[in-house]
């Protein structure tokens, strides 16, 4: 009779067990970019295939609007050069004339809006939907990882630099 009430205790660390094997797994490649000294593989990108997966299309920040107060004096005001589409990113040039790629991320466990620079990658939003929560490792100004987590669920987004603007999105668990 007391073999009864241990089936399901033993069936919850089973699958505790497993959700933690699944994740170690899924999580090597941050993990080890997160070690020192130990390289992380190279990122192969393919030549012909767009560099991102998501689940939805990129959001593109809307473009300022142009102000409506006239002005006092009729300097002429150079117009902000137009931002490109590639892969997915949102190109623009700063006026310090370094190139910028911004891309919005939408995944089931919320969103994040990330920046490059060349050799930079910066997180500039993450909203966790509600039940999850959000983390972020970013252990070289290259390289970050932003993972949207509920109980045995995890959304991650790996963004590197390498060549140019890399992201990868993962769905561990379910």
């Amino acid at each position: 009779m007391r073999l009864r009430g241990w089936v399901p205790v033993v069936g919850w660390c089973a699958a505790t067990l497993a959700s933690i094997g699944v994740a170690t797994v899924a999580l090597q490649p941050v993990l080890r970019t997160a070690t020192p000294g130990v390289a992380a593989p190279p990122v192969e990108r393919p030549a012909a295939a767009p560099s991102v997966t998501t689940g939805a299309p990129p959001v593109t920040p809307p473009s300022p609007t142009p102000s409506r107060k006239p002005s006092a004096t009729r300097a002429a005001t150079t117009p902000a050069p137009a931002a490109a589409t590639v892969d997915g990113w949102t190109v623009t040039t700063g006026a310090d004339g370094q190139t910028t790629y911004t891309r919005s991320f939408r995944v089931g466990g919320g969103q994040a809006l990330i920046r490059m620079t060349p050799g930079r990658v910066q997180l500039v939003t993450a909203t966790p939907n509600p039940g999850y929560s959000v983390d972020t490792v970013q252990n070289e100004p290259g390289n970050l990882a932003v993972q949207f987590t509920e109980p045995n669920h995890y959304f991650i987004i790996h963004a590197v630099w390498h060549n140019g603007p890399f992201a990868e999105v993962s769905e561990v668990g379910s």
